[in-house]
C-alpha cells in the first residue's frame, strides 16, 4: 500500500536530540548489518490486498500492496491499518516467493496497526516452520542508532535500506496538515521514530529493525526525506490485543487537550481545550481552561509542545473502562481534583456499508460522531455518500451526505441493521421500485422525502422492424477509380469485404467484385457520398427476396443471385444479465459478433457488456467486449446457463472463478477471486 507521504506540504523536518537522549552507538559494521538481515529477512511478507471504501454511493474496490512481518509461529503478521484495515482479500508473498492466502484478524485505526493471519493450509508445505520476528525495546533507541527499513517498496520483492534514527518522538508539525485514518487522528497516540533509511510506497507496514535483528518500529509515513515508524512497544501491545480479541479496548473521558500557551509561563501539565457534553469529564466538573497535572496519581510532564500530548493521551486511552480515576490540576491557580469514571472509547467513525438499491453508503453513529453533530444519542443512520443518478438522489428533496435517516414509512430506524432489515422486507416481493417515506435530519432541520426503492427495471426495448441484409461492405466506384479499373464511365460499387455465413457469402460474392446493376437497374453511385445508395436499394426489398447482381469479376462479366435474409439481431435487443456480485453485465452473442469472433452458430459464449469500475470483474481484468467461452472449465452454452452458474457460486463460494476469454483474435484466462 502507498505509504502516507506528507512531503508535498511539509518542506523540512529538522530533528534534534533532547538533552536527555544518550550518545548513539558506534557506526555499524557490515557484519552487524548482515546478522540483523539474516534474522529478519525470512520473516518479511509482501501483502497484496483488495480493499473497499465508500465513494459515490458504492463500496468501491481497489488493489494495493504493503509490507508486514511474521510475529508468531502460527502465521500472524503485523502491518498497518491503512494497508489491511479495509481489506477483503489478501494474498501474501513470503521471502521465498511462496504465495499464501491470509485473512484480517483485527485492525486499529488510531495506532494505524493491523494484524492478518496466514492460511497455512495454502502453503506448498503446510508443516514447514515459519521464520518469526521478535520485538525489541523501542524506548532504548537513541538518536544516531543504525536502523534498517525492511519491506516491499512499490509492491516489489522484499528489500532493505539502511539509515540512522533521526528523532525518537516525531509528530506532524503544528498547523501544517491534518492526518486522519477512518476518522481517527494520526499522531494523537503515536510519536514516530524518525529515520533516514529510505522508504517508498509499499514499505508501509514493514518493520524498522535494529542491529540485533529485532522489530523496533513499524514503518508508516514519509515526511520530507524522513520515514516515520510506530514504536515497537506500542505495536507489540496492540498486536497482542488484536490477536486475543480482534479489537483494542481503550478508555474515554471526553476531553481534548492542547499544549500550554506560551503566554502562561507558570502553567503546569496540559491545558484542557474542550469538554464534551454529558461526558465523564463534564460530569466530573472539568472545564475548558483547566490544567491537568496528574492522572491516576501519576504526575504529567509539562506539555510545552505537541510532541508531549501523546503522553497524556496514552494514559487516558490505556485506562480501564468502568474504573474510577482521580485527576489533579489547577483552575485559576487553585488546586483541583476530579473523580472521573472511564467509559469505553468508541471509534470516531463506524465502518460504512452499501445500500445498493438506495444508491447510498451508510454508517451507524458512534458516540463521538453523534456529539460532533450535537445529538443526544446515536439513534439513526448516517448517510456517508450518495450515488449521482441513484434512487436517493432523485428524491425531492434529495438525500445528501451527512443526513441522518430517522424513520422509513413511519417505522423508527435506529441503526444500519434496522435499515437493512426494513429494506429487505420492503423489497422482497417487489417487481419494480416503490415509494418509501423517509424522515431524516439535516443539521437542525427535520425533513421528509419520498424515495423509490426496489429492483431496477430495464426499460422494454422496442424490437426493430426486420430489414433485409446483404452481408457485404462496399465502396463507391468513383470516376477516378472507374478509369483505374478499366471501366471508365461506369457507375456502381466495389465489394470491399464479405461477412462469412451471410447472404453475400453464401451466394459467392467476393472482395473486388464490381456490382453495376441490381435486378437490371444501374446502381447510381459515382461519388463517395453515394455510399448509401446500394444499402437503400436493398432495404426496399422484402426480407426474403432473391435479387440479381450483374457486374464484373477480374474483368469478366459476372451475374450472381443472392437470397436476402433478416438483418442479425442488434446487440442491444439481446437479453442481458447483470451480476451484482461479480459486478458486470453479460449478454448473449448475436450472429454478427459470432462472425467477427469466428465462432460457429453452434458455439456457445456470452459477451461482456458493462464492467463496474473497481468491481471484482474489473479487478480480475475483464473489459467490455470480452467474449466468455467457459467458466471453471465448463463451456458456456447459453446466457441462461451462465446466469445459473454465476448464481450457483453464491452457494458454493469458490475461492476463485476462472473465465476463458476471447479478446479480439487472442484467448487467455482471467482469474477472479470474489469475497463472498
Amino acid at each position: 500500500m502507498k505509504k502516507l507521504i506528507l512531503s508535498a506540504l511539509i518542506s523540512t523536518v529538522v530533528p534534534m536530540p533532547s538533552a536527555a537522549q544518550e550518545t548513539a552507538a558506534p557506526p555499524a559494521s557490515a557484519t552487524d548489518v548482515s546478522t540483523a538481515i539474516a534474522k529478519m529477512y525470512p520473516t518479511l511478507v509482501r501483502i497484496h490486498v483488495v480493499m473497499e471504501e465508500g465513494s459515490n454511493g458504492r463500496m468501491k474496490k481497489q488493489q494495493g500492496s504493503g509490507s508486514g512481518a511474521i510475529i508468531s509461529p502460527d502465521g500472524y503478521v503485523i502491518t498497518n491499518h491503512h494497508v489491511a484495515g479495509r481489506g477483503t482479500r489478501f494474498l501474501c508473498t513470503l521471502s521465498n516467493r511462496e504465495e499464501v492466502d491470509a485473512h484480517l484478524v483485527g485492525t486499529d485505526a488510531l495506532s494505524d496497526l493491523a494484524v492478518i493471519k496466514l492460511d497455512l493450509s495454502t502453503r506448498r508445505n503446510p508443516d514447514e516452520p515459519l521464520a518469526v520476528a521478535n520485538f525489541g525495546d523501542s524506548d532504548a533507541l537513541k538518536v544516531g542508532d543504525t536502523v534498517l527499513a525492511m519491506g516491499c517498496p512499490g509492491g516489489l520483492s522484499q528489500s532493505i535500506t539502511r539509515g540512522i534514527v533521526a528523532n525518537t518522538a516525531m509528530i506532524v508539525p503544528r498547523n501544517r496538515i491534518s492526518m486522519t485514518l477512518d476518522g481517527e487522528k494520526v499522531g494523537e497516540l503515536v510519536r514516530w521514530i524518525g529515520h533516514d533509511a529510505v522508504i517508498f510506497g509499499g514499505n508501509s507496514g514493514g518493520p524498522l529493525v535494529n542491529l540485533d535483528g529485532e522489530i523496533i518500529g513499524i514503518n508508516e509515513v514519509g515526511i520530507a526525506s524522513l520515514g516515520g515508524a510506530i514504536p515497537s512497544n506500542l505495536a507489540k501491545d496492540v498486536a497482542k490485543e488484536l490477536i486475543d480479541k480482534g479489537y483494542v479496548t481503550r478508555g474515554w473521558i471526553g476531553l481534548e487537550t492542547q499544549p500550554l500557551l506560551r503566554s502562561t509561563r507558570d502553567a503546569k501539565g496540559v491545558l484542557v481545550a474542550d469538554v464534551w457534553e454529558e461526558s465523564p469529564a463534564a460530569k466530573a466538573g472539568i472545564e475548558a481552561g483547566d490544567y491537568i497535572t496528574a492522572f491516576g496519581g501519576e504526575e504529567l510532564p509539562d506539555c510545552h509542545a505537541p510532541e508531549d500530548l501523546p503522553i497524556f493521551n496514552a494514559m487516558v486511552l490505556g485506562s480501564e473502562p468502568g474504573s474510577e480515576v482521580v485527576l489533579a490540576g489547577l483552575r485559576d491557580g487553585k488546586p483541583m481534583e476530579w473523580k472521573v469514571t472511564v467509559e469505553v472509547r468508541e471509534p470516531n467513525l463506524d465502518k460504512e456499508s452499501e445500500a445498493r438499491g438506495w444508491g447510498l453508503t451508510v454508517r451507524d453513529l458512534t458516540k463521538v460522531s453523534a456529539l460532533e453533530r450535537r445529538r443526544d444519542d446515536t439513534s439513526g443512520v448516517l448517510i456517508d455518500t450518495v450515488r449521482k443518478g441513484g434512487a436517493s438522489s432523485q428524491g425531492k428533496p434529495a438525500l445528501r451526505s451527512d443526513d441522518i435517516i430517522l424513520s422509513l414509512n413511519g417505522e423508527p430506524i435506529g441503526s444500519v441493521e434496522a435499515f437493512e432489515s426494513f429494506t429487505a422486507k420492503f423489497t422482497a416481493e417487489l417487481d419494480e421500485p416503490a415509494p418509501v417515506l423517509v424522515e431524516f435530519e439535516r443539521g437542525d432541520e427535520n425533513l421528509v422525502t419520498v424515495i423509490e426503492v426496489g429492483p431496477e427495471i430495464d426499460p422494454q426495448r422496442p424490437r426493430t422492424a426486420d430489414k433485409p441484409w446483404l452481408g457485404a461492405a462496399i465502396q463507391v466506384i468513383t470516376d477516378d477509380l472507374a478509369k483505374a479499373l478499366g471501366v471508365a464511365g461506369k457507375k456502381g460499387v466495389r465489394v470491399s469485404s464479405v461477412a462469412p455465413d451471410s447472404p453475400a457469402g453464401r451466394a459467392g460474392l467476393k472482395e473486388g467484385d464490381l456490382l453495376l446493376k441490381l435486378d437490371g437497374r444501374v446502381i447510381n453511385a459515382r461519388r463517395p457520398e453515394d455510399a448509401g445508395v446500394l444499402p437503400e436499394l436493398i432495404r426496399a426489398y422484402p426480407v426474403d427476396a432473391k435479387v440479381e447482381f450483374t457486374g464484373l469479376r477480374d474483368g469478366e462479366p459476372l451475374t450472381i443471385e443472392v437470397q436476402l435474409e433478416s438483418r442479425p439481431q442488434p446487440q442491444d435487443s439481446i437479453d442481458e444479465f447483470e451480476d451484482d456480485r461479480f459486478e458486470f453485465t453479460v449478454a448473449g452473442l448475436n450472429d454478427e459478433q459470432r462472425r467477427e469472433a469466428e465462432l460457429g452458430a453452434a458455439a456457445g459464449g456470452v459477451t461482456v457488456g458493462k464492467v463496474e469500475a473497481s468491481g471484482w470483474a474489473a479487478l480480475g481484468g475483464l473489459i467490455a467486449g470480452d467474449i466468455l467461452l467457459s467458466v471453471n472449465g465448463e463451456p458456456i452454452d447459453s446466457l441462461d446457463t451462465f446466469r445459473q452458474t454465476l448464481l450457483g457460486f453464491r452457494q458454493s463460494k469458490p475461492r476463485s472463478v476462472v473465465f476463458f476469454v476471447q479478446r479480439g483474435p487472442r484467448t487467455h484466462y482471467v482469474e477472479i477471486e470474489p469475497w463472498w
